[in-house]
């Protein structure tokens, strides 16, 4: 009846909705904190699983400590890289694929705990005896071994966040829970790493009894924390979403595959990301070169110095969505990656042109915290806001293949620091060769002050010109406020249709 008030349709959150089925939102109960503690505490494993995958610590231990040459190091790193760029999408697509009755993400989640177990455990005490090739081939069969099993988790569990629940502003807590843990795993595990186990009452930096106790540790506490996020989310499972099962084709598989990630502006992020992720990679690389034999570094100050780069994380993740929301995420992430740059150059800058202050001085301990917290904390507030732009792409893949593909997008978006510190790992191996930095295993000499100062000046301009290389691809995401919100609207025609 004309002029009579209609009855109001219930509104679907279609960042929510699983074109081309939406998903039934009504009824679902907010998580408890327990789930929410108990997903956080999963990402335990992943904030220690990146400190023992770093390409700075791997490549120390393996060169300084096992005495396997450097290039060959990078080498490994690049290999386990280049495997990973073939396995994540496909446990991605894989996951969302699977119906069991734990879920789609679950079983990936409970096989990841005892693989990443063993692999971690073994991978840090090589057998005595071998010659440098077996030392180098155990190694790296441990290492690929151990980033599978890390990705059975990391990628399953990040598409898992969305299925735990549909609210919007829950999600955001709950990615706020992952990364609390995440950051305070791998600041717990360094403190314990350089103060207790590499401490100098044990042998230092080149103690590979430390390594081995210090592994055995970070092994259990990978499988502990991945086994209470499994275990703690299975009274969520009832409520996950039900979804149909489907037979795809091997060729329809490859075709979805390939429209969701040849997606123009998952592209131009994920390019700006790679090669802007190739410093960090170099940096991690080469930093404890850098601050134990450019600097006169000792292990605990090292570890202060990674303490507050870890605080610096924390802070990061409160300031990133005010930012964003305030400036823009494009205009966002150009201004924070440009003043990372700069800022990151400022030390080896001044060491070169002899400004630096002496060694040991209490001076160069200030400048390289000061310079280290304010670099991080701009660099990831810039990653968060690129996770934030992918997000954005989810619908925009949904307009154009009517399938929302979490699993593969967040399988593509955790590539991009896998597949950085993979090619800076073997470029970071390349210039440690060239200068003539050689493997300390027999307790060699430390290399020479000069020689270090060649290295500062070879990586300097190669990671600013990398670094301004991001940002340049950075220009070709399309995808703004305006088109996102266009993108809902057209699902929302879907929906109702």
């Amino acid at each position: 009846m004309e002029g009579a008030a209609q009855p109001r349709r219930p509104k679907i959150d279609l960042a929510e909705a699983k074109p081309p089925q939406a998903a039934v939102l009504a009824g679902v109960s907010p998580l408890t904190f327990g789930q929410k503690l108990a997903y956080g505490v999963g990402s335990t494993s992943l904030g220690v699983a990146g400190l023992g995958l770093s390409t700075g610590l791997v490549t120390f231990f393996m060169n300084q400590v096992m005495g396997v040459p450097a290039i060959w190091v990078g080498a490994a790193l690049m290999a386990g890289v280049a495997i990973d760029a073939v396995f994540d999408p496909l446990v991605g697509q894989w996951s969302d694929g699977v119906r069991t009755r734990l879920g789609r993400r679950h079983p990936f989640m409970f096989a990841s705990a005892p693989l990443a177990m063993t692999a971690g455990f073994f991978f840090w005490r090589p057998p005595g005896g071998l010659s440098v090739s077996a030392t180098f081939a155990y190694m790296m069969t441990l290492l690929v071994m151990l980033r599978l099993a890390v990705s059975l988790y990391e990628i399953p569990s990040s598409a898992l966040a969305p299925e735990l629940t549909p609210d919007y502003h829950e999600r955001t807590t709950l990615f706020g829970y992952r990364w609390f843990f995440i950051i305070i795993g791998g600041l717990a595990m360094n403190a314990v790493l350089y103060l207790w186990f590499l401490r100098p009452a044990n042998g230092g930096l080149l103690n590979a009894a430390g390594y081995a106790q210090w592994g055995a540790l970070a092994a259990v506490v990978i499988a502990v924390s991945i086994l209470i996020c499994c275990v703690g989310t299975l009274s969520r499972i009832p409520e996950l979403p039900r979804l149909p099962s489907q037979t795809v084709s091997l060729r329809e598989t490859i075709r979805q595959v390939a429209s969701t990630v040849t997606n123009p502006s998952l592209v131009a992020v994920m390019v700006a990301g790679l090669i802007g992720g190739v410093t960090n990679g170099l940096n991690l690389t080469l930093s404890g070169y850098f601050y134990i034999y450019l600097w006169g570094m000792k292990n605990t100050q090292i570890s202060a110095i990674t303490f507050f780069a870890g605080l610096s994380s924390i802070l990061a993740v409160g300031l990133a969505p005010g930012v964003s929301r305030r400036f823009g995420k494009k205009r966002s992430m150009l201004t924070l990656f440009s003043l990372s740059i700069f800022i990151g150059a400022i030390p080896l800058t001044l060491k070169l042109l002899g400004l630096a202050p002496p060694n040991g001085s209490l001076a160069t301990s200030v400048l390289l915290c000061a310079d280290l917290f304010f670099a991080a904390t701009l660099g990831v507030m810039g990653y968060i806001i690129i996770s934030s732009m992918i997000a954005d792409v989810v619908e925009d893949v949904a307009v154009r293949t009517g399938k929302r593909s979490e699993g593969l997008l967040f399988a593509a978006n955790g590539l991009l620091p896998k597949l950085s510190a993979g090619v800076g790992a073997f470029l970071g191996g390349v210039l440690i060769a060239v200068v003539g930095i050689s493997a300390r295993a027999g307790g060699g000499a430390a290399p020479r002050p000069e020689v270090m100062l060649h290295l500062a000046l070879a990586y300097l301009p190669f990671s600013v010109v990398l670094g301004v290389g991001s940002l340049i691809a950075l220009g070709f995401y399309k995808i703004d406020q305006t088109t996102h919100e266009e993108n809902l609207r057209r699902l929302q025609q879907r929906v109702e249709a």
